[in-house]
Protein backbone atom coordinates (compact mmCIF):
# COMPACT_ATOMS: atom_id res chain seq x y z
CA UNK A 1 0.00 0.00 0.00
CA UNK A 2 1.01 3.52 -0.60
CA UNK A 3 -0.31 6.94 0.83
CA UNK A 4 0.35 9.10 -2.03
CA UNK A 5 -0.36 13.22 -2.31
CA UNK A 6 1.19 16.12 -4.22
CA UNK A 7 0.00 19.83 -3.73
CA UNK A 8 -0.58 22.72 -6.04
CA UNK A 9 2.53 24.63 -7.46
CA UNK A 10 2.79 27.73 -4.48
CA UNK A 11 -0.42 26.22 -2.93
CA UNK A 12 -2.40 27.96 -5.42
CA UNK A 13 -6.27 26.33 -5.68
CA UNK A 14 -5.57 23.89 -8.76
CA UNK A 15 -9.70 22.61 -7.88
CA UNK A 16 -11.21 26.00 -8.42
CA UNK A 17 -14.88 25.02 -9.03
CA UNK A 18 -16.90 21.40 -9.59
CA UNK A 19 -16.06 20.71 -12.89
CA UNK A 20 -12.10 21.00 -12.25
CA UNK A 21 -13.12 18.40 -9.35
CA UNK A 22 -14.62 16.07 -11.53
CA UNK A 23 -12.13 16.75 -14.49
CA UNK A 24 -9.40 14.93 -12.07
CA UNK A 25 -11.95 12.39 -11.00
CA UNK A 26 -12.10 11.17 -14.75
CA UNK A 27 -8.82 11.40 -15.36
CA UNK A 28 -7.96 8.96 -12.01
CA UNK A 29 -10.35 6.90 -13.33
CA UNK A 30 -8.52 6.48 -16.92
CA UNK A 31 -5.85 5.86 -15.19
CA UNK A 32 -7.00 2.98 -12.59
CA UNK A 33 -8.21 1.40 -16.14
CA UNK A 34 -4.94 2.22 -18.00
CA UNK A 35 -2.82 0.97 -15.29
CA UNK A 36 -4.95 -1.76 -13.56
CA UNK A 37 -3.72 0.35 -10.69
CA UNK A 38 -5.86 -0.38 -6.71
CA UNK A 39 -7.46 3.09 -5.57
CA UNK A 40 -8.34 2.00 -2.24
CA UNK A 41 -9.08 5.54 -0.98
CA UNK A 42 -8.75 9.50 -2.01
CA UNK A 43 -9.46 12.52 -1.07
CA UNK A 44 -9.35 16.10 -3.45
CA UNK A 45 -8.99 19.57 -1.61
CA UNK A 46 -8.71 22.99 -3.13
CA UNK A 47 -4.90 22.94 -3.35
CA UNK A 48 -4.02 19.16 -3.30
CA UNK A 49 -4.41 15.54 -3.22
CA UNK A 50 -4.34 12.61 -1.24
CA UNK A 51 -4.59 8.96 -2.84
CA UNK A 52 -4.58 5.26 -0.97
CA UNK A 53 -3.03 2.63 -3.70
CA UNK A 54 -2.26 -0.89 -3.77
CA UNK A 55 -0.21 -1.42 -7.04
CA UNK A 56 -0.22 -5.02 -8.33
CA UNK A 57 3.04 -5.15 -10.06
CA UNK A 58 6.79 -2.95 -9.34
CA UNK A 59 7.17 0.07 -11.41
CA UNK A 60 3.03 0.07 -11.42
CA UNK A 61 2.99 3.48 -9.17
CA UNK A 62 5.64 5.75 -10.61
CA UNK A 63 3.96 4.73 -13.85
CA UNK A 64 0.78 5.25 -12.96
CA UNK A 65 1.33 8.81 -11.32
CA UNK A 66 3.38 10.01 -13.94
CA UNK A 67 0.46 9.55 -16.05
CA UNK A 68 -1.95 10.92 -14.23
CA UNK A 69 -0.33 13.72 -13.03
CA UNK A 70 1.05 14.95 -16.66
CA UNK A 71 -2.16 14.59 -18.02
CA UNK A 72 -3.60 16.76 -15.29
CA UNK A 73 -1.31 19.29 -15.98
CA UNK A 74 -2.24 19.40 -19.57
CA UNK A 75 -5.43 19.94 -19.38
CA UNK A 76 -5.69 21.93 -16.66
CA UNK A 77 -3.53 24.45 -18.85
CA UNK A 78 -5.94 23.61 -21.86
CA UNK A 79 -8.95 24.62 -19.58
CA UNK A 80 -7.68 27.29 -17.71
CA UNK A 81 -5.64 29.16 -20.54
CA UNK A 82 -2.69 29.07 -18.79
CA UNK A 83 -0.06 27.03 -21.36
CA UNK A 84 3.36 27.98 -20.86
CA UNK A 85 2.62 29.84 -17.35
CA UNK A 86 4.31 28.00 -14.74
CA UNK A 87 3.76 24.88 -13.64
CA UNK A 88 0.88 22.96 -11.95
CA UNK A 89 2.25 21.27 -9.01
CA UNK A 90 5.26 22.20 -6.87
CA UNK A 91 7.35 19.03 -7.83
CA UNK A 92 7.39 15.58 -7.42
CA UNK A 93 4.78 13.41 -5.54
CA UNK A 94 5.13 12.27 -2.15
CA UNK A 95 4.60 9.05 -1.31
CA UNK A 96 5.37 6.18 1.20
CA UNK A 97 4.53 2.49 1.94
CA UNK A 98 1.56 1.51 4.24
CA UNK A 99 1.65 -1.68 6.07
CA UNK A 100 -1.35 -3.82 4.93
CA UNK A 101 -2.49 -4.30 8.80
CA UNK A 102 -4.24 -1.48 10.99
CA UNK A 103 -2.16 1.27 9.82
CA UNK A 104 -3.45 1.04 6.72
CA UNK A 105 -6.89 1.73 8.16
CA UNK A 106 -5.12 4.30 10.04
CA UNK A 107 -4.25 6.18 7.11
CA UNK A 108 -7.51 5.82 5.44
CA UNK A 109 -9.24 7.86 7.80
CA UNK A 110 -6.63 10.22 7.90
CA UNK A 111 -7.33 11.08 4.12
CA UNK A 112 -11.54 10.63 4.22
CA UNK A 113 -11.43 13.03 7.24
CA UNK A 114 -9.16 15.05 6.12
CA UNK A 115 -11.62 18.04 5.34
CA UNK A 116 -13.09 17.91 8.51
CA UNK A 117 -9.16 18.22 10.12
CA UNK A 118 -9.52 21.58 7.56
CA UNK A 119 -12.90 22.75 8.96
CA UNK A 120 -14.34 22.84 5.36
CA UNK A 121 -17.30 21.17 6.50
CA UNK A 122 -18.82 19.68 10.00
CA UNK A 123 -19.72 16.17 8.41
CA UNK A 124 -17.90 14.07 6.48
CA UNK A 125 -20.30 13.06 3.53
CA UNK A 126 -21.14 17.12 3.33
CA UNK A 127 -17.21 17.13 0.97
CA UNK A 128 -17.91 14.87 -2.11
CA UNK A 129 -14.65 14.51 -3.22
CA UNK A 130 -13.65 11.91 -1.66
CA UNK A 131 -14.06 8.53 -1.14
CA UNK A 132 -16.23 8.78 1.71
CA UNK A 133 -18.49 9.81 -0.17
CA UNK A 134 -18.27 7.35 -2.77
CA UNK A 135 -18.78 5.06 -0.62
CA UNK A 136 -21.77 6.72 1.03
CA UNK A 137 -23.48 6.44 -2.89
CA UNK A 138 -22.58 9.33 -4.22
CA UNK A 139 -22.39 8.65 -8.30
CA UNK A 140 -18.78 8.76 -9.46
CA UNK A 141 -16.94 7.00 -12.75
CA UNK A 142 -13.93 6.42 -10.08
CA UNK A 143 -13.98 2.68 -9.48
CA UNK A 144 -12.96 2.22 -5.52
CA UNK A 145 -10.70 -1.03 -5.37
CA UNK A 146 -11.19 -3.37 -1.81
CA UNK A 147 -8.50 -2.79 0.74
CA UNK A 148 -6.13 -5.56 2.35
CA UNK A 149 -8.33 -4.90 5.55
CA UNK A 150 -12.07 -4.70 5.68
CA UNK A 151 -13.73 -1.93 6.69
CA UNK A 152 -15.31 -2.38 10.22
CA UNK A 153 -19.23 -1.18 10.35
CA UNK A 154 -18.54 1.35 12.49
CA UNK A 155 -16.03 3.06 9.90
CA UNK A 156 -18.56 6.33 9.65
CA UNK A 157 -17.83 7.35 13.37
CA UNK A 158 -14.01 6.06 13.27
CA UNK A 159 -13.75 8.90 9.94
CA UNK A 160 -15.53 11.87 12.30
CA UNK A 161 -13.63 11.07 15.56
CA UNK A 162 -10.71 12.52 15.94
CA UNK A 163 -7.10 10.67 15.31
CA UNK A 164 -5.05 10.07 18.07
CA UNK A 165 -2.43 12.93 17.67
CA UNK A 166 0.22 10.10 17.86
CA UNK A 167 -1.09 8.75 14.54
CA UNK A 168 -1.32 12.24 13.12
CA UNK A 169 2.33 12.81 14.37
CA UNK A 170 3.44 9.69 12.62
CA UNK A 171 1.37 9.78 9.54
CA UNK A 172 2.82 13.38 8.80
CA UNK A 173 6.73 12.49 9.09
CA UNK A 174 6.08 10.06 6.92
CA UNK A 175 5.03 12.95 4.10
CA UNK A 176 7.59 14.99 4.92
CA UNK A 177 10.47 12.20 5.16
CA UNK A 178 8.65 9.23 2.89
CA UNK A 179 9.45 6.94 5.73
CA UNK A 180 7.48 3.85 5.65
CA UNK A 181 3.94 3.66 8.21
CA UNK A 182 4.02 0.39 10.23
CA UNK A 183 5.15 -2.01 13.19
CA UNK A 184 8.82 -1.30 14.02
CA UNK A 185 10.09 -5.01 12.59
CA UNK A 186 8.12 -4.00 8.89
CA UNK A 187 9.58 -0.95 8.38
CA UNK A 188 12.88 -1.65 8.55
CA UNK A 189 12.51 -4.76 6.65
CA UNK A 190 10.01 -2.38 3.80
CA UNK A 191 13.25 0.74 4.12
CA UNK A 192 15.73 -2.21 3.24
CA UNK A 193 14.38 -3.87 0.52
CA UNK A 194 12.77 -0.56 -1.35
CA UNK A 195 16.07 1.41 -0.57
CA UNK A 196 14.74 3.66 1.79
CA UNK A 197 16.55 3.27 4.76
CA UNK A 198 18.10 6.74 4.75
CA UNK A 199 14.53 7.96 5.53
CA UNK A 200 15.19 6.69 8.87
CA UNK A 201 17.84 8.45 9.73
CA UNK A 202 18.04 11.66 11.99
CA UNK A 203 18.02 14.92 9.91
CA UNK A 204 20.96 17.44 9.90
CA UNK A 205 24.31 17.12 10.25
CA UNK A 206 26.11 14.67 12.48
CA UNK A 207 26.55 15.80 15.77
CA UNK A 208 30.45 16.49 16.36
CA UNK A 209 32.35 14.49 19.29
CA UNK A 210 33.57 17.26 21.66
CA UNK A 211 34.94 14.21 24.26
CA UNK A 212 38.04 12.13 23.94
CA UNK A 213 38.37 9.40 21.46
Amino acid sequence: MYHVLNRANGRLRIFRKDNDFLAFERILADGVQRFGMRLCGYCLMNNHWHLLLWPREDGDLSAFLRWVTQTHAQRYHTAHGTVGIGHVYQGRYKSFPVQDDRHYLTVLRYIESNPLRAGLVPRAPQWPWSSFSVRRGRECALPLAEGPVELPDNWTRLVHQHLEPEDVEVIDRSVRRGVPLGEASWILTTAERLQLTSTLRPKGRPRKCTGPL
